[in-house]
């Protein structure tokens, strides 16, 4: 995103703020589908995001990308909504997380068809919340270790370590489900 765009927006300029909208609302849906695994929770989720993003972007200093310090805002919220909701909503709706997701670019060795795509959702409940987060930022988002450390706001070995264990968890989890 252009520096100019988010200047403006952060004066209140109401059109540059629209257009980070329309350009963080993709990410912001995909990271609080798979954390929430809920559509309906997902879009709440992404106008909390927006609400909160809007409120909060005069504040923004720039110490990460905008869309790093977004998904930080999205993450919270997806995580006070797992809170409210308690733990039952984690296991919703795997198909359709599948059905969205499918887009996403996966290493080809890892994942190429549909039916692989569905086991890796289905290994991925099997993850804590902070796994989950973890691998979707890095391998979803294809985000760099220090931007998902932003985005998590943890230590970059913290984040390091939360992907190790959670591909070491992945890879057994897809072993006894292939």
């Amino acid at each position: 995103m252009d520096q100019v765009t988010i200047e403006a927006a952060r004066r209140g300029d109401r059109d540059a703020q629209a257009t980070l909208l329309r350009r963080l609302g993709d990410v912001w849906y995909r990271m609080s589908l798979g954390l929430l695994a809920n559509a309906d929770d997902a879009r709440d989720a992404v106008q909390e995001t927006a609400l909160r993003f809007l409120r909060d972007l005069p504040r923004y200093r720039g110490d990460s990308s905008i869309s790093t310090w977004s998904i930080g805002i999205a993450i919270n919220v997806a995580r006070e909504m797992r809170r409210k909701a308690g733990s039952s909503q984690r296991a919703a709706d795997n198909q359709q997380l599948a059905s969205v997701q499918s887009g996403a670019e996966f290493p080809e060795d890892s994942v190429s068809t549909d039916e692989h795509r569905g086991m890796l959702h289905r290994a991925m409940e099997h993850l804590s919340d902070r796994q989950r987060e973890a691998v979707m930022l890095r391998y979803f988002e294809e985000m760099s270790v220090e931007d998902t450390a932003a985005a998590m706001q943890c230590a970059t070995g913290t984040v390091k370590a939360t992907v190790h264990q959670a591909l070491r968890i992945l890879k057994a989890k897809l072993k006894a489900l292939a």
